[in-house]
């Protein structure tokens, strides 16, 4: 079988073959990386790799492990840490800072359930950008067109599943950084609710950021989520526990359900026809599903709601900056750190903690809205995932005379998917169209908090009516 074919099926059904002795572990790990051999030096996905460790920790791996993705190839973003793995941040501020522990998210992936971890993947420099684009490690570059990004934050790992290089890929989410590189990438992307994955044991929760996974389908990432998802010691937030496995409500049919449709976006940009036509189609389909659907606006153009959310987000990063300089040695510079993230830290130092704190319970008063007045009438809202494809590569620059408004101006480009991340809802990402010049398109769905069930339940639905697994990019055969 083709090296390229075996590494896009479907992660669940390698490790089957891994636990019955039909593949080995090491066969998968040297697929994997031959691939990112092959092409890697085109994307740019991986910016460290750990070729001896992976092999020896899939010859450690066996027929018979009982682990739910044992000997499966991973990629791991350069945002979480893994013991003895360099955590950057896409930044030359942490210099090679590695980290002796791992996190919870981290060991539940790569100790418990068993998967192989090849290498890290790259980001925008802490996670800013909607595109990846580091200075330290270059920019990424998309396996359907590499001209075009594959998003951000997490567009290394979007885009070494997309090109083949692995079946699966750690994310994680603090403004749709799962969601933006999956609809790039033509992947399924679930932000999860606030709380389902602990962010330890370094934190014991935070207003914005998750954990979760890049995959192909969405049987995956709903197996990938029982992996993650669950309480551990010191989480400060939690959310309750599934009734039932997230696989096992991926694999059934959802009840009928009243979905709103909208295309308008939170702030007052245009959205690309294209974005919009794959909405419409969408709500088309799940009408021949059975399901009620309605056009509904939520009122979620709001003034200044850029900026509050900036002013949130901005705090956060810039704590991300002091904690950097910590563990490096080093004090934040324009020698360490790109103009528009030096930007962000000193803006922040002028804002008060007054300040944050009342742009935060703005966004608290806008998302308890949100869930009361809209999705107590509505079981799920489906929007373009993006205002338009993925873009070239360079279009947002974080050297920018104006740095802090160019970071202003990408996010119009995602401007649809924050807000999930405001209200702690879960919401997905499905890659349900292209455009005529064949990059991918895909819809948001955004479901009620601590639903991430009936969103599973629905994606595999439209999975099946409407398949895209068989779409390959070009650089993935």
């Amino acid at each position: 079988m083709a090296v390229s074919d075996l590494l896009q099926r479907p992660a669940t059904e390698l490790a089957r073959l891994v636990r019955s002795g039909e593949l080995t572990s090491r066969e998968l790990v040297e697929a994997s990386l031959e691939r990112i051999e092959a092409l890697d030096g085109r994307v740019n996905a991986f910016c460290h790799l750990h070729a001896d460790e992976a092999l020896g920790a899939a010859d450690a791996i066996g027929p018979g492990d009982p682990r739910p993705f044992a000997g499966v190839p991973i990629a791991m973003k350069t945002e979480i840490p893994v013991a003895g793995s360099p955590l950057t941040m896409g930044s030359r501020l942490f210099g090679d800072f590695t980290p002796a522990h791992d996190a919870f998210a981290a060991r539940r992936l790569l100790r418990d359930a068993g998967c192989v971890m090849v290498g890290r993947t790259s980001m925008p420099e802490l996670g800013i950008m909607p595109v990846t684009e580091p200075t330290r490690f270059g920019p990424t570059r998309n396996p359907w067109d590499l001209e075009r990004t594959p998003g951000g934050s997490s567009g290394g790992s979007a885009a070494a599943v997309a090109a083949g290089m692995v079946p699966i890929a750690h994310a994680a989410d603090g403004g749709g950084s799962i969601r933006i590189p999956a609809a790039c990438c033509g992947l399924v992307g679930l932000k999860p609710t606030r709380g389902r994955v602990s962010i330890g044991p370094d934190l014991g929760d935070h207003p914005l950021v998750t954990h979760g996974t890049v995959t192909r389908t969405v049987a995956e990432t709903a197996a990938m989520l029982d992996v993650l998802a669950g309480y551990e010691p010191g989480d400060a937030t939690w959310a309750p526990p599934p009734g039932e496995p997230f696989a096992a409500a991926a694999s059934r049919e959802p009840r009928r359900l009243k979905i709103a449709v909208t295309t308008l976006p939170p702030l007052d940009v245009p959205v690309d026809p294209a974005c919009a036509r794959v909405v419409r189609e969408a709500a088309e389909a799940l009408a021949s599903l059975g399901h009620e659907v309605v056009e509904a606006d939520p009122a979620w153009q709001i003034e200044g709601f850029d900026e509050i959310f900036l002013t949130v987000f901005g705090a956060y990063i810039s704590q991300t900056v002091a904690i950097g300089g910590i563990l490096s040695g080093q004090a934040p510079s324009r020698e360490n750190l790109e103009p528009l993230t030096l930007a962000i830290f000193e803006r922040a130092q002028e804002t008060s903690a007054l300040q944050v704190l009342g742009a935060n319970t703005r966004l608290q008063a806008f998302s308890r809205g949100l869930i009361a007045g809209f999705f107590g009438e509505h079981d799920v809202l489906v929007t373009p995932a993006l205002v338009r494809p993925a873009v070239p590569v360079g279009t947002y620059d974080t050297a920018a005379p104006d740095a802090y408004g160019e970071w202003a101006r990408s996010g119009e480009f995602a401007c649809f998917t924050p807000g999930a991340n405001i209200s702690g809802q879960p919401a997905i990402s499905l890659p349900l169209g292209e455009t005529d010049e064949g990059l991918p398109l895909a819809v948001q769905i955004i479901g009620r908090p601590a639903d991430e069930a009936t969103l599973l339940a629905l994606g595999a639905q439209l999975e099946q009516a409407r398949p895209w697994d068989a779409r390959r990019a070009d650089l993935a055969g």
